[in-house]
């Protein structure tokens, strides 16, 4: 029996600017944060030949091309081969998926942390990372982009930079202490009630960015500014100019799709706003999800959320990223 696990992840700043169809020709910086909820897989052998694969559905086939799941369909042929056997999977998470916390990402490593472990292979961070993006990505051709796969093996706080040839630099957020303990007491979560496709949201961006609209290549060039800003609000120790700059980024990254926000999300964002929060935005590709919001007046924007109905999650940072939680 092996038990995996990888973190889910907030996006802090430059979200966007991780899809190839921008970075390949203008480079691209995200800052992304692990947190302490998580996507799980167990993996066992079996007595009798086959594999169950066991997530929202369960299905039992005689080999990898026969699963519907295209994820793990994916990872079973990289890693085992087309012919594995004897094979039984499961998955669970803390979260959803379709919320916005880079689920398909942080379920992708974990699944490929649990093969390699199972394969006695060693596979560092940044293959692991690799490879979760080469199966979503080039395999499985979803418009999306390479953060949730990097911080869900890297965890901690990051700095992505995507460059134009595809490598991506992985460099540390460097602060103070107090400011990170700062940080993580001050963005709170709540649940918007709606799910979403992060594919359907990020579609219509990498179809645009791939058509070079210049609507789109700016609002991408001003977001990735500001997560540099963000950058360097960070290693001054000024989070509240993170969170004026959070608000900012949500202003703009309304304008790339109509399907970004809705009237009842822009209600709750501005009841927010009122109610103690500098700044905040929808985590991940839009539509739905989570609220974030940087207040430092937490009771009173607590008290508003919840008289309008939003569940609060609380969150902590990860630090140890993909990892082996069992085996025997």
């Amino acid at each position: 029996m092996i038990i995996t696990r990888s973190p889910l992840r907030i996006s802090i700043g430059g979200g966007g600017t991780d899809l190839p169809s921008y970075y390949r020709e203008h480079g691209g910086f995200v800052i992304s944060a692990a947190i302490n909820r998580y996507v799980y897989i167990t993996l066992h052998r079996t007595f009798q030949p086959g594999l169950i694969v066991k997530y929202s559905k369960m299905e039992t086939v005689a080999a990898p091309p026969d699963l519907q799941h295209p994820i793990v369909r994916e990872a079973l042929c990289l890693v085992l081969g087309d012919q594995a056997n004897y094979l039984e999977m499961a998955s669970m998470s803390d979260i959803p998926a379709g919320t916005g916390l880079g689920s398909s990402g942080s379920f992708t490593t974990a699944l490929l942390a649990a093969l390699h472990t199972l394969n006695k292979s060693n596979v560092g961070r940044h293959e692991l990372a690799e490879q979760a993006c080469h199966i979503e990505l080039d395999r499985l051709q979803e418009p999306i982009g390479k953060q949730d796969q990097y911080i869900a093996a890297f965890g901690g706080m990051q700095c992505f930079h995507f460059e134009k040839d595809g490598t991506v630099r992985v460099e540390p957020l460097l602060m103070p202490h107090e400011t990170l303990f700062t940080l993580e007491d001050n963005l709170v979560l709540f649940f918007t009630g709606y799910t979403r496709s992060a594919s359907n949201i990020l579609r219509e961006q990498d179809t645009k960015s791939k058509a070079n609209d210049g609507g789109m290549t700016q609002n991408l060039h001003f977001i990735k500014e500001l997560g540099l800003e963000s950058k360097r609000a960070f290693e001054k120790g000024d989070t509240r100019r993170f969170g004026e700059i959070m608000h900012t980024h949500w202003e703009h990254k309304k304008k790339r799709s109509q399907g970004m926000s809705n009237p009842q999300i822009d209600e709750w964002y501005e009841a927010g706003r009122r109610n103690g929060a500098i700044g905040g935005k929808l985590i991940g590709a839009g539509g739905g999800g989570f609220l974030m919001f940087y207040a430092e007046d937490k009771t009173r924007l607590r008290a508003s959320m919840k008289q309008l109905g939003l569940e609060e999650v609380r969150v902590r940072f990860d630090f140890e990223g993909s990892s082996v939680v069992a085996r025997s």
